[in-house]
């Protein structure tokens, strides 16, 4: 799957009045839903069409890893002056309801959940084989759930709209509150898992299509957000009874040649050589090699210097973690691809290696394959570690990395650290939420770490600690951007903006 062919569908009507943008570049060999849903093809290419905006420079080929910039592990770094502003402007903490990155993120979903809801529509009356009827619609319940829960970490209360619109319905939807969104959210990801095959029955170019791993993956974090421990540790030792495990190295992770991995429960696809515009929404190549490398370096393709780590973030690695090499480069670190790492490369000293591709397997900017992890095993388990402290069997949370139970050390191990034991609630708290720092490093989870823990607390508490003063509990939450609201008055706004 990592080509997504798609045929686009010819709609009247979208979603939102402001999602327009997404959906009046119509290619010439639209099909009418009308004469569509038709076959097997079809129905295929209805659901490769559904995952497509994940791809996405408004969700994760840029504004979900950028999120790391707002949690405080780096900077825009870039080009200095203007460049990334949007961005600057969310990591300082004076976020306005004109900020461009803030309608990327809000805009990002809503496609994706108009064509789930097609499909959902559409697919139960076709004439194909149950087991390919079953599989899309595993994927469409899965795909929708996976939108809104973009949607509501990021702006609470967001319009629930489970059914296409047409120009006959109501185009502006009331915001439906947090809590029922979440529960829609459950029910399509309990839909998803009994509907979608395991992960090894998927061979060829279906490989990376969501499973019943990647729904009960999603689920566990949807529920130790909402604080359902006992939920989260049945979920993981479900997800490790299907056989998911770490890689032996922690870089394999992170390489074009060992994506979909037994640690993959969910990535999203990308593809060098696709012969798409990398600007354009159709681009299916990431952007993160050549945002990310060092600028002036010349070590990858494109190299802009983005997102670079702060001193203090590098600083929080434990001594002989061997993420670090992995993860970051600084004065000193290993090669990369023969060339030596200059700090002068980067205003904090420091730049981002983990998604860089070598000019070996990318030579040009536009043509990184790297797929972006969603979710791994190694923060299932953590998960597991956390919902375990949360329910005060702490014990039970710092086994040995060599039983089979064991979560926290398992992932700790990996990365040539020694067995946490012996902590208290309180202490392991804070050594777990250190952990998936550093494990899930600008892979787009740490913000959303910082505002579930205590209520958003942990996160106004973290965030003053490393200087940023402005952080209140108001930038919990994103702003409904202002062009939303002109567009559909019936939008409220998020409290303090």
């Amino acid at each position: 799957m990592k080509l997504i062919k798609f045929i686009s569908i010819a709609i009247v009507a979208v979603l939102l009045p402001a999602c327009s943008d997404f959906l009046s570049k119509v290619p010439e060999d639209s099909i009418n839903t009308s004469n569509f849903f038709l076959t097997e093809t079809d129905a295929n290419a209805a659901i490769n069409g559904a995952y497509q905006p994940l791809q996405w420079p408004k969700l994760y080929n840029m504004r979900m890893w950028t999120t790391d910039i707002m949690a405080g592990n780096s900077i825009v770094g870039a080009g200095g002056g203007t460049d990334g502003i949007e961005t600057q402007d969310e990591a300082n903490f004076v976020t306005g309801t004109d900020n461009a990155g803030v309608l990327d993120m809000w805009r990002g979903p809503w496609p994706g959940i108009l064509r789930c809801n097609i499909i959902l529509q559409k697919v139960p009356g076709m004439t194909i084989s149950q087991s390919l009827k079953n599989r899309v619609l595993g994927e469409a319940y899965f795909l929708r759930a996976h939108y809104y829960f973009i949607l509501v970490q990021f702006f609470g209360d967001v319009p629930l709209v489970l059914q296409p619109v047409t120009p006959g319905d109501d185009l502006r939807p009331y915001r439906t509150a947090k809590a029922d969104v979440y529960t829609q959210i459950q029910s399509d990801l309990s839909s998803a898992i009994s509907l979608l095959p395991q992960r090894e029955q998927y061979s060829g170019t279906d490989i990376g299509r969501a499973s019943i791993g990647s729904a009960e993956g999603i689920l566990a974090k949807v529920e130790l957000t909402l604080g359902n421990y006992q939920r989260v540790i049945s979920l993981c030792d479900s997800i490790r009874d299907l056989g998911y495990a770490l890689n032996t190295n922690y870089a394999d992770n992170f390489n074009p040649a060992t994506e979909n991995s037994v640690e993959s429960l969910f990535e999203v696809q990308y593809v060098g050589g696709a012969g798409m515009d990398f600007w354009s929404n159709e681009n299916q190549a990431s952007w993160l090699s050549a945002f990310t490398g060092p600028r002036g370096s010349n070590m990858v393709a494109g190299g802009w210097g983005w997102n670079q780590p702060t001193a203090e973030f590098v600083n929080a690695y434990e001594t002989g973690d061997n993420r670090k090499d992995i993860t970051v480069f600084y004065q000193g670190c290993p090669k990369f691809s023969g060339l030596d790492y200059s700090k002068s490369y980067s205003t904090t000293g420091f730049n981002l290696r983990k998604f860089l591709v070598p000019l070996s397997v990318s030579s040009t900017y536009d043509n990184s394959p790297l797929n972006f992890p969603v979710l791994r095993y190694a923060d299932v388990l953590l998960m597991k570690a956390e919902a375990l402290n949360e329910l005060g069997q702490t014990a039970q949370a710092q086994l040995l990395a060599t039983d089979n139970n064991a979560t926290l050390n398992k992932v700790r191990v990996r990365a040539g650290l020694l067995n946490v034991t012996g902590l208290n609630q309180a202490d392991l708290r804070e050594k777990i939420l250190h952990e998936r720092r550093m494990e899930l490093a600008f892979e787009g989870q740490r913000w959303f770490d910082l505002i579930r823990v205590k209520g958003g607390q942990y996160g106004i508490d973290f965030l003053h600690s490393i200087g940023k003063s402005n952080m209140s509990s108001k930038y919990l939450l994103f702003p409904v951007p202002q062009k939303e609201r002109d567009a559909n008055p019936n939008l409220t706004q998020n409290q303090g903006y």
